[in-house]
């Protein structure tokens, strides 16, 4: 490069006091790292793409990671072009381990998209999100304190120095940090107990919602009014947690009314019936502890109370299955011509 620029005609003069070889050599860097950096944009999501393959954040996370990687990669080969210029050598350096750090940090974004490639039925469950979740925080965490030092390094600081002024702030920057500390052993305690995975329905507290992801240092859990609390994982340790997706079943105890009125031996035969249905249900299990039978007299109606167990880990699953339950029911009344009870009708003496 300085070859190209010696012979270009005036380079050896100055301008306003500013030599004219340096602007001619930084402006044919700064060319040939911007031609680099679309290069390798370009090259690496390619190499990359049976992975990023229908996940955006992936897409994004290697075009931003690939740019940031071709502008380390120009700086490198810039720094072994450039003679007699310390200045622009130390610059080069610099923007090498920024772009670098760079690259590393947005990189984090594919490790969800590689576990998805690698998984057998491209699926993930709670715990392989868990696991990606805190992986993707930790590197965060590890490339941000290493970026730093790295940083330090090229901009000249002493690390000798530093690490020595670090044992004798130490103390203060503990105090200070106390709370970020307990967050990230609240994280630990979390990986390790495992009180709940991503996608369990969990109360925690005043707090009842969906796990979104487990991080460093907070917890993301999205409630039934789609609102998104973040928790301090300092709070989880000392929490009591209720995980409704630990179920090893779902209890449901639903109550039919039917009018007064209607023929007991065919109540019977319903309630026969109705238990015939529970058993027979693909989705119930405990049948020696399920019933559905005669559980109250009232002056209007007679309530007849089930107990059911269902084999079901999912919401959907579960609301799918008391909805053919129900209208199973709903056709068995009506083969038994039995009326389920109206409040708004009222029975004469």
């Amino acid at each position: 490069m300085q070859r190209i620029v010696e012979a270009i005609p005036g380079h050896d003069k100055e301008i306003y006091g500013v030599s004219v070889e340096s602007v001619l050599t930084a402006v044919l860097l700064l060319i040939f790292i911007l031609i680099t950096r679309e290069i390798i944009g370009l090259i690496i999501p390619k190499i990359f793409s049976n992975i990023s393959v229908g996940s955006d954040v992936a897409k994004d996370a290697l075009t931003g990671s690939g740019k940031a990687l071709g502008v380390a990669a120009g700086c490198w080969s810039g720094m072994y072009l450039i003679e007699n210029m310390d200045w622009v050598l130390s610059s080069l350096q610099l923007i090498m381990v920024v772009s670098l750090v760079i690259t590393a940090f947005r990189f984090v974004g594919v490790i969800h998209a590689f576990v998805l490639w690698t998984d057998d039925d491209g699926v993930l469950d709670g715990s392989q999100k868990t696991v990606v979740s805190a992986a993707e925080s930790i590197m965060k965490f590890l490339i941000v304190i290493f970026g730093m030092v790295f940083i330090a390094d090229a901009l000249g600081f002493d690390l000798t120095t530093m690490v020595a002024g670090l044992g004798i702030t130490g103390l203060a920057l503990a105090l200070a940090a106390q709370d970020t500390i307990s967050n990230i052993f609240g994280a630990t305690t979390v990986l390790l107990d495992r009180p709940f995975q991503v996608g369990d329905w969990v109360v925690i507290g005043s707090v009842e919602g969906e796990v979104m992801q487990i991080g460093l240092r907070t917890t993301l859990i999205r409630t039934s009014l789609d609102t998104v609390i973040t928790m301090p994982n300092a709070n989880l340790a000392n929490t009591p947690v209720e995980n409704w997706g630990k179920r090893r079943f779902r209890r449901w105890q639903p109550i039919f009314k039917i009018d007064i009125n209607s023929d007991p031996s065919k109540v019977s035969e319903f309630c026969d019936g109705v238990a015939d249905l529970i058993a027979s249900h693909e989705k119930t299990m405990k049948e020696e502890d399920s019933f559905a039978r005669v559980s109250t007299l009232g002056p209007d109606a007679i309530d007849i109370g089930c107990n059911i167990y269902w084999d079901i880990s999912s919401g959907k699953v579960e609301r799918e299955a008391r909805d053919n339950f129900l209208i199973s029911v709903m056709q068995l009344a009506k083969s038994h011509d039995l009326n389920f009870h109206d409040n708004r009708r009222r029975h004469s003496a």
